[in-house]
């Protein structure tokens, strides 16, 4: 497959990084405004890097956009007329629907939004992904490509905004929680490096045995905790100090927040 990232930034360049490794393209161009940036992705020795977006998108069957919110309108419609009947469109910009995207190219396209997050570069996103009408034959493509490199799921489109807060946002949230283990092992003796390798692979090892046992969280922590034991009480003094309830306001002000932008 030839692809093309339309805007090289953080997460277009973890998406190039988890594709590339994952073998998912023959050819692939990258484009920003400034590729001097992208020239070690040339070592590959089947990408392009390229400040021309019509280039990229003329040469690719799948294009995926990663460009800033605000910049998203103009770039699709400077390359809009190149659009074959081929093409798939892949948008991963927050908060631009489906039909805005119609407006600009036409309903007749293929045309997915995908929610990926950074762990992509690592083959370990979660991505979320939904489409228009025309595009329901291409989601199993997208499926195929975003499965590479992490798991994916396919949601309605008024879903988007919330799985941009659970699964893009929530690296940022998993992030602190490792921190705030690790900071704690560091005050129980552990030196720091020592102490965020125990947190980074406690966390890896919880999440791997929900994903294949496919237990519920609460029954796996029952196989953990002893009448009057430490793991309980530890338990309770984190919810007793509000641990479950932070995060979920939390959760729930990021998409309050996001709701607000998309309004504005």
């Amino acid at each position: 497959m030839k692809i093309a990232i339309i805007g090289a930034g953080n997460l277009g360049l973890s998406i190039a990084t988890g594709i590339l490794n994952s073998g998912a393209a023959t050819t692939m161009y990258l484009t920003r405004r400034y590729p001097e940036a992208l020239r070690e992705f040339e070592a590959y020795g089947n990408v392009v890097t390229s400040s021309d977006n019509r280039m990229a998108v003329s040469k690719s069957d799948i294009i995926i956009f990663a460009v800033q919110p605000g910049d998203f309108p103009d770039v699709l419609q400077s390359v809009a007329d190149l659009f074959s009947d081929n093409h798939v469109i892949i948008s991963t910009i927050t908060g631009f629907s489906i039909g805005e995207i119609e407006a600009i190219t036409g309903p007749e396209r293929f045309i997915i939004r995908a929610m990926p997050n950074t762990a992509i570069s690592v083959a370990h996103s979660m991505t979320c992904l939904c489409s228009n009408e025309h595009g329901k034959t291409r989601l199993e493509l997208a499926e195929a490509i975003f499965n590479r490199m992490g798991h994916s799921m396919i949601i309605p489109e008024d879903r988007m905004q919330a799985a941009t807060v659970i699964c893009a946002s929530g690296i940022a949230f998993w992030m602190r929680l490792i921190r705030a283990t690790t900071q704690g092992a560091i005050q129980l003796g552990f030196d720091a490096e020592e102490a965020q390798e125990l947190a980074m692979h406690t966390s890896r090892g919880a999440a791997e045995l929900l994903i294949q046992s496919g237990r519920h969280p609460e029954a796996e922590i029952d196989r953990v905790t002893t009448p009057m034991g430490c793991t309980i009480e530890g338990l309770n003094e984190m919810e007793h100090q509000g641990l479950s309830a932070s995060l979920i306001r939390g959760i729930i002000t990021s998409f309050e927040k996001i709701s607000e932008i998309r309004k504005g």
